[in-house]
Formats: C-alpha cells, sequence, structure tokens
C-alpha cells in the first residue's frame, strides 16, 4: 500500500482545490467541483473563487446569487455554504437525520414536535416571500413556538439566504427564504429521495442506532454520493474526516465509504486513506504557487488540512481565534499558510510569520497587487 506523506496530501489537497492553477469554470461547476464553499462571511465566497477560477467576476457571482444559480444555505456541519442550485437538495439530504439528531440533543430546551411546529411556521410565513430573521423570531415567539427554534429549523426545513443580503456589497446574510422546490418535504415527512437511487446496505455495513443517532438509519444514496464528492474534492481521506466533514458520526461514514469503489494508500501515522478512482495525485515537483485565501476557506479546517499540514500549528493562533468573529485572511505560499492579510486603503497588507527571502517577497507582492487590482475593479 503506497504511503502518501504530508507534502502527498498537501498537493492532491491544493490541485483539488483549484489552488495550483486557476480553472476556466463556470462557477456552478467550480462549486459542484469543490464540494461548495464554506460562507459565515458572505466575501469568503467571492475571495475563495478569485483564488481559484481565471477572470473571476465578483458581479457575475452576485447576479447567480439573484437568479438562484447558486445559493447559500446551511449544509455540512450546520455551517453556511455556497453551493450550486442542483447540490443544494443532495447535501441537505445528506446531513439532515444526523444534524437534526445533534440539535435535538445539543438543546434541551426544545422538542421534535417543537421544531416540527416552527419549520410549519416558517414555511407558511415565506410562502408569501422572503422576511429578516427578526421578522420570523418575533412571529415564532407571537405564535408561542418556544424561543430557540430558529436558526434550527433550517435542519426541518431547507432555507436559502436571499440577495442582496449575503452578497459582497451586504455581507449580512439575515434574509430568509424558502428553497426553490418550496423548503423540501413536509417537516414531518421521511427525508425526501434525491436525485440518485436508494442504495442497500449490506449487513455488515450497517449502521447500528448507537452509531446513527435514531434507530432506523440506513446508508442514503445522498450520504454515498456526499463521501464521494467529498474524496473528488479533499481526498485521499480517511472515514473520520469524512465524518468531520458532514458532521455524521462515523459509523454513517464507514458505510457510506462502504458503497464506493476506492483506491487505498496509508498516511504516515499508518491510518488508512481512501480515494476516488482517477483524482489528481501530483508530484513533488509541482510548483505551489502564492495564493490569497478569505476567512473561513475549508482547505483550513478538517482533518485532510491536519493531515496536509497546510496550517503550521505553532501559527494556527494568528488565523483562529475566540477573541475574533472570524477567521483572519491568509496566504498559501510553498503550499502552506505563511501569513495574514488585509486589505486597506486599496492595497494588500501581508503580515508574514516569519522573515521572507527576496524570492517570496516577490512572489507575495505579484500575487498581491492582482488581488488589489480584483478588489479596485
Amino acid at each position: 500500500m503506497r504511503v502518501l506523506t504530508a507534502d502527498d496530501s498537501l498537493r492532491a489537497l491544493l490541485a483539488r482545490q483549484l489552488l495550483l492553477d486557476r480553472a476556466d469554470l463556470p462557477v456552478p461547476r467550480a462549486l459542484e467541483r469543490l464540494c461548495g464553499l464554506q460562507t459565515q462571511h458572505a466575501p469568503s465566497g467571492y475571495l475563495g473563487l478569485h483564488a481559484r477560477l481565471t477572470g473571476f467576476d465578483r458581479a457575475e457571482l452576485t447576479r447567480l446569487l439573484h437568479d438562484g444559480r447558486v445559493v447559500q444555505a446551511w449544509a455540512m456541519r450546520s455551517t453556511i455554504h455556497m453551493l450550486a442550485r442542483r447540490d443544494h437538495a443532495l447535501f441537505a439530504a445528506a446531513v439532515r437525520a444526523e444534524q437534526r439528531a445533534d440539535w435535538l440533543r445539543l438543546r434541551r430546551d426544545v422538542t421534535g414536535d417543537d421544531m416540527v411546529a416552527a419549520a410549519r411556521v416558517v414555511r407558511e410565513l415565506l410562502a408569501g416571500g422572503p422576511l429578516r430573521q427578526a421578522e420570523i423570531t418575533a412571529e415564532l415567539a407571537r405564535r408561542g413556538v418556544p424561543a430557540g427554534t430558529f436558526p434550527g429549523v433550517q435542519h426541518w426545513v431547507r432555507l436559502v439566504r436571499v440577495p442582496p443580503a449575503g452578497t459582497w456589497e451586504t455581507p449580512r446574510a439575515h434574509v430568509y427564504g424558502l428553497a426553490a422546490d418550496g423548503g423540501g418535504p413536509e417537516p414531518d415527512a421521511r427525508p425526501e429521495p434525491g436525485p440518485y437511487p436508494e442504495q442497500a446496505v449490506r449487513p455488515e455495513q450497517a449502521v447500528t442506532p448507537e452509531h446513527a443517532g435514531h434507530p432506523e438509519h440506513v446508508v442514503r444514496a445522498e450520504q454515498v454520493e456526499l463521501a464521494r464528492r467529498y474524496l473528488r474534492a479533499f481526498g485521499p481521506a480517511s472515514a473520520p474526516d469524512v465524518a468531520r466533514f458532514a458532521g455524521w458520526p462515523v459509523g454513517v461514514a464507514r458505510a457510506a465509504l462502504g458503497e464506493l469503489t476506492l483506491r487505498r494508500f496509508a498516511a504516515e501515522d499508518g491510518t488508512e486513506l481512501v480515494d476516488v478512482g482517477r483524482a489528481p495525485l501530483p508530484g513533488p515537483s509541482t510548483p505551489l504557487p502564492v495564493r490569497f485565501l478569505g476567512p473561513f476557506d475549508a482547505v483550513l479546517l478538517g482533518g485532510h488540512a491536519a493531515r496536509a499540514r497546510i496550517l503550521p500549528a505553532e501559527h494556527r493562533h494568528h488565523v483562529f481565534a475566540t477573541t475574533r468573529p472570524r477567521s483572519a485572511p491568509t496566504y498559501l505560499v510553498d503550499g502552506r499558510v505563511a501569513g495574514t492579510w488585509t486589505h486597506r486603503e486599496g492595497r494588500i497588507v501581508t503580515a508574514p510569520f516569519t522573515d521572507p527571502g527576496a524570492a517570496e517577497r516577490r512572489a507575495v507582492a505579484e500575487e498581491a497587487e492582482r488581488l488589489a487590482a480584483w478588489h479596485a475593479s
């Protein structure tokens, strides 16, 4: 079995995340390739696509958000993602059951019946058009629905952030509407079938109740597809990596992976890694260009980031801190985070973690000029 070093994993991760060569792809197609972009702060999606696509135009993404071909919604890990429209229902179905169970486990002040009631109220309210979060929560309170059901209601009815809220110009994503299909099935219904046929689980792969979080769980076709898409965008990876990304128990990830035909590798510590066929594994001579990333870029999060050592542990506190509302924007040199940056008075101001050499300074300055010009355009 081939052993993948941290550098091997790093190059694979950067290639699949379109951070080795900018791709000439339409935005929805790029989002499908990337398994979505994490966007707690809406401009992060714009910055993430600028780092990954040739000729990326901010106005084009805003148009796609307005016409619904790109949506922002809760998805994996109960986190806001920018997704291609046709991925929204798929990813929501793949994570819904586990995230409902997690929500109810963490919120002792609400029950499943409370959440179903809240979902019905929200569906009724938004049938007439989008509303601000404050308007929704006020009406929930007026109708006697327990406080705390929102935002968890998004696990019972699919909501999207409605532009211009949640765009580059208006980052706060506080206006909600129903997904294009009306938000999915009735909130007390079983999850609707996705675009992929249901697949049975072999007995040795069955997910037990203690792993799945509820007694009737068997792996769904949408979960199998999400596992495949994660490997295509972030692999090779372990079953715990897949679980962490999706927000599943590890047993669910193992069952989903068991339905796929996979390549197998070993990490340096002996952990088994799996991968889809024909996904890139660039060689050690592959150039690693400078790239500037926005806050919360998922390339820095989760098991794939730890295995690739993309963010040196000694500098992690510069990027993630509980005293800041969001992570710091970062830039990559030789594939790893080398510093943070800010946009100030029309310039990109960098804060390197270590004293860079002349060649590194030139490469960073060149990419910073490109980013500053894009900001100004």
